[in-house]
């Protein structure tokens, strides 16, 4: 770690020395910030723009968080290059996943959703750490995600954006919009992926990242009349997508079903129609109706080796919500009716685990505001569900400003939610391991649904450190589960079991951040976690697989003074992450084991841009330019149709080193 840090001073210093010179040219512009956070909001969120999307490759939704302190991202296995994201060291099923505020990312799209979202058609992401609003569900329990999409009125004509990288990923989007009228607009949003060539960076026989192609199409339209106070979108959107993975030498075509070769294919299709229509009382501004309908049909058809996994899930959601004052608008309150529909074909090999859920709940918030130093969002709704039966959730925020630039919150809150465990852990379909569900009284897999309480605490202060901007806080996170669908890989490397949980389960979070503008335009953004995650398995209290006790993340962006509409932007971004439990494998053959902890690594990303003009711009970037590799990624790969098999456990990267350079293009 010692050699990686004094890497990324260098780094620093360089830049520094770079920046000084260019201050020479300094014309004052006031800069959009990457990562927005407000000190008058209730709720501990941080807005990420549209400028800090293009910091990365960010190709799609789960790859738009590299820089994001709150959120951290891993690799699920060692096959399909999926990244995964955690908050609060907990995985992302226990986020709420929305997209304008309609859950999205929820049942069969748990694995694969966020990649299914192209990072240029978003157009900020807000993130809310601890209990989430209880206006959007009660399944929220580490926190919530919500993607705001770009607005037809308010988008360009045109955008392109064309991107390829070293490993064979070819990438294109292209935005058309058009205003149909002053009250009218619609975009089309069409993009594009695939990856080409088999690449085994670290030849084990098997290809490091999935070939593949995607084709994702959506159509919107947008209406707004200020004299009536009307505004409604209408979304219409189709997915393809396609992977295949496995064995450098499988064929698909001749090696599907059998012991030649291991090979794994995931087809999934997907289309969506979503509506909102709001309506705001013309003589009293303060008072809202709004009404939220999306229906969603989910196709995956899959199999690795000779697992097989098809899941299909047509589900349809609908909000509608009520937003007034009691006496003035210091005094505010929301309350509305949902419902939800989720129907699931899921077969597992032979075994079907289709069902139908559905659930009507009430909510009411009420939102206390001095317009000073003091606010409180005090929320409660109640669910009725057909297997869940009838639970009420209470949620909790309070902000309070002791001074001048500083801000205290606190939260706490109840969530519930019915474990998918297929659909959640896909990965260890990648593995010669049987699949074992232990218990039998639930009404969901034979399991009862996991309950958990989230208790929050954070504190962020502003000042200057001389003449220039800083701010430094801390935050404190607490998730006790009543129950837990436990995932146990602790028992037997040739068995993965589902039970309730048996004793506690807890994960504490911990993090402290500190930012800083060295000189003008030089921005260090830093953060350091802390995580304790232990679970009761029947071998006894381990911490959570593959999870992290500590991490570093480190952030430097430098962007040089618009000169007629000319500029440089670098950005270099650190992330080291420590030990981490990893299953139990003591009883494999020497050969086919791994440690009871990983070593602790680094992977450095950089990217530059070059701004041309208003319309025009390149870059270039590099990921894990360290080229840091998992030294063992699959056990068993020289037999994996034997029973050491097992391709799920990543805890760094598998590919080493990744270039990539890319262009964007706009008609305004």
């Amino acid at each position: 770690m010692q050699k990686n840090i004094m890497l990324f001073m260098a780094f620093l210093l360089s830049v520094a020395a770079f920046s000084q010179e260019d201050l020479e040219e300094v014309k004052i512009n006031k800069k959009q910030k990457g990562i927005k956070k407000s000190f008058t909001v209730t709720a501990n969120t941080s807005v990420i723009t549209s400028k800090e999307l293009l910091k990365a490759a960010c190709c799609n939704l789960a790859e738009s968080f590299e820089t994001n302190p709150s959120i951290d991202v891993n690799f699920s296995d060692a096959l399909t290059g999926t990244k995964q994201i955690k908050m609060l060291g907990l995985t992302s099923p226990y986020l709420m996943i929305t997209e304008e505020n309609i859950p999205s990312v929820r049942g069969a799209s748990q694995a694969y959703g966020l990649s299914f979202t192209p990072g240029t058609w978003i157009e900020s992401v807000q993130i809310t750490k601890g209990a989430g609003s209880v206006i959007n569900g009660y399944e929220s329990i580490s926190g919530q995600i919500n993607t705001e999409l770009l607005k037809p009125l308010n988008d360009i004509p045109f955008f392109l954006n064309a991107y390829g990288s070293t490993d064979s990923r070819f990438e294109l989007n292209t935005h058309f919009n058009k205003k149909i009228s002053d009250k009218w607009a619609t975009s089309l949003f069409v993009h594009g992926n695939a990856r080409v060539a088999k690449n085994d960076m670290n030849n084990d026989g098997f290809l490091d990242n999935p070939l593949g192609k995607q084709i994702n199409v959506l159509n919107r339209y947008q209406y707004y009349n200020p004299e009536s106070g009307l505004v409604s979108f209408i979304n219409f959107r189709y997915m393809n997508d396609k992977k295949q993975t496995g064995e450098v030498d499988f064929d698909k075509d001749h090696d599907r079903g059998t012991t030649n070769y291991w090979g794994s294919e995931i087809n999934t299709e997907r289309f969506d129609i979503s509506t909102k229509i709001g309506y705001v009382f013309k003589d009293m501004p303060y008072q809202s109706i709004g009404f939220q309908n999306a229906f969603n049909s989910h196709k995956q058809d899959s199999y690795f080796g000779l697992n097989l996994y098809d899941i299909r899930q047509n589900s349809f959601y609908s909000n509608l919500i009520f937003n007034s004052i009691i006496n003035n608008t210091m005094h505010k309150f929301t309350t509305g009716l949902n419902f939800t529909y989720d129907q699931y074909q899921e077969f597992v090999n032979v075994v079907d685990y289709s069902r139908i859920d559905n659930s009507v709940g009430a909510f009411f918030e009420y939102t206390y505001d001095n317009t000073d130093n003091f606010s409180l969002i005090l929320g409660g709704r109640v669910d009725n569900h057909n297997r869940l039966g009838f639970f009420v959730t209470p949620r909790l925020h309070m902000r309070y400003n002791p001074w001048k630039n500083g801000v205290i919150r606190f939260s706490a809150g109840r969530g519930k939610r019915t474990a998918n465990i297929f659909a959640e852990n896909q990965q260890l379909f990648a593995s010669s391991r049987t699949f074992s569900i232990l218990d039998s009284s639930g009404k969901v897999y034979g399991l009862n649904p996991e309950i958990a309480w989230n208790y929050g605490i954070s504190f962020s202060q502003k000042f200057k450190i001389f003449g220039k901007n800083a701010d430094a806080g801390f935050d404190f996170y607490r998730t006790d589960f009543q129950n837990q669908a436990v995932v146990d890989v602790m028992q037997s490397p040739q068995q993965v079991l589902f039970y309730d949980l048996k004793g506690s389960s807890f994960a504490n979070s911990l993090q402290v951040e500190f930012n800083y503008e060295l000189i003008h335009n030089l921005n260090l953004r830093t953060a350091y976690k802390y995580y304790d995650i232990q679970t009761d398995y029947l071998r006894g209290s381990f911490q959570r697989p593959l999870q992290a006790k500590h991490r570093f993340l480190g952030n430097l962006e430098y962007e040089t003074t618009l000169n007629d509409d000319k500029q440089w932007r670098f950005d270099f971004t650190y992330n080291w992450s420590g030990k981490q439990q990893l299953p139990y494998t003591a009883s494999n053959p020497e050969e086919d084991q791994f440690p009871d902890f990983s070593p602790a690594y680094a992977v450095m990303n950089a990217q530059v841009t070059r701004v041309f003009s208003s319309v025009f711009e390149v870059y270039i970037g590099g990921e894990n330019i360290g080229n840091y590799k998992q030294k063992k990624a699959i056990l068993g790969a020289e037999n994996p149709f034997g029973p050491n098999f097992d391709a799920s456990v990543a805890y760094a990267p598998i590919f080493g080193q990744m270039y990539y350079a890319g262009l964007r293009f706009k008609i305004k």
